[in-house]
């Protein structure tokens, strides 16, 4: 005879059995892996236009991101037919195997009222859903394999766009203007550590890297008001804190810190003529990767990566700035950014055209 304490158990075996088959119906077709394919042919075909779009907006470097996507494109058709190819070879076998444990289900389902008679089959067929589940998993890996190296390079792209987009998109909403012809080469989220240990009070905000300044702006909301340590009003604050020539550049090093040191941080030291002569940084990005950016930035070395090219009469006026004030005689030491219309002497206020 059944017992209520037996039926039990068994049936929550049998509904773990249930649903396991309902998740393998879906599975053995591969939906999955048709998925990633889907999305990879969304992403693949999107490449050229946000390329464009960015080249619109003013990002003038890595020239090589239309061949880039180019590459890709010619590459695509051919890997995505193996893989489809792949996927109707896979798909075959494994729901042929999934009728066979529909029926077994099915049966399993006719003994539910008698629990010892059910066991045994219900024991078969929970081994049964694992050999098939495990057959699936084979089988997606067996088709995802066959795209990884193309999908690794839409991934590694995908990934330099949206931190470019997110730039650009941060650039125009910046309180201040970049010089004619200077472009922007990366912005990330940061906290400049005034006094080096990071404090609640540091200004947050965005650094950006061109290729002739790097510059920090305040932006963030900060609470006006608080009732019992609750903030009930903020306001935003948005400024230009500072900008540093970035052929002032003279040392910068990367430095993990935190209590589970996992933030990434930068210490930069500049050259006289600088506002600063050193900033402490806490940044959202690799601050390894930082580092080799601004030595690529100081050493003009994103200029062979230009899409964009730069007016010759514009740089004319750079290598034609005086070195003396024509109205005091005083030697001109502010670095003359390209794109400069004018400046200013230092000692006796004389605005210079360039």
């Amino acid at each position: 005879m059944t017992t209520p304490t037996s039926q039990q158990p068994f049936e929550t075996e049998f509904s773990s059995l249930q649903s396991a088959v309902s998740r393998l119906q879906h599975a053995v077709r591969l939906n999955h892996v048709r998925g990633v394919l889907e999305r990879l042919d969304t992403d693949i075909n999107n490449l050229p236009g946000r390329i464009a779009t960015l080249r619109s907006q003013g990002y003038a470097f890595e020239n090589t991101l239309e061949a880039e996507a180019s590459h890709i494109q010619s590459a695509w058709p051919a890997s995505e037919t193996i893989a489809r190819a792949e996927i109707e070879t896979q798909t075959g076998p494994l729901v042929s195997e999934l009728r066979l444990v529909e029926a077994q289900l099915n049966h399993l389902a006719t003994l539910r009222s008698n629990p010892a008679q059910a066991r045994p089959l219900m024991a078969r067929l929970q081994t049964a859903v694992q050999t098939l589940q495990s057959k699936t998993d084979a089988a997606e890996r067996t088709v995802l394999n066959s795209i990884q190296p193309l999908r690794a390079k839409v991934s590694t792209l995908h990934s330099r766009l949206e931190k470019i987009e997110w730039m650009m998109k941060q650039l125009a909403e910046a309180c201040f203007k970049l010089l004619a012809t200077e472009s922007g080469i990366m912005a990330v989220k940061a906290v400049w550590c005034q006094d080096v240990k990071e404090r609640p009070e540091d200004p947050d905000g965005v650094l950006y890297l061109t290729d002739q300044r790097l510059i920090f702006e305040q932006k963030e909301e900060i609470a006006t008001k608080k009732v019992l340590f609750i903030t009930t009003a903020k306001e935003k604050v948005q400024a230009l804190r500072w900008e540093i020539p970035i052929a002032l550049l003279q040392e910068v090093k990367p430095s993990k810190q935190g209590l589970l040191k996992n933030e990434d941080h930068l210490d930069l030291r500049f050259a006289p003529g600088a506002s600063l002569q050193t900033v402490h940084l806490h940044i959202w990005q690799d601050a390894n990767e930082w580092v080799q950016l601004l030595n690529r930035a100081h050493t003009r070395d994103f200029d062979q990566t230009r899409a964009l090219k730069i007016d010759e009469t514009v740089q004319e006026k750079v290598k034609s700035a005086p070195s003396q004030c024509p109205s005091c005689g005083a030697n001109i030491t502010q670095t003359v950014l390209r794109g400069m219309d004018s400046l200013k002497c230092e000692y006796c206020g004389y605005t210079i055209r360039l």
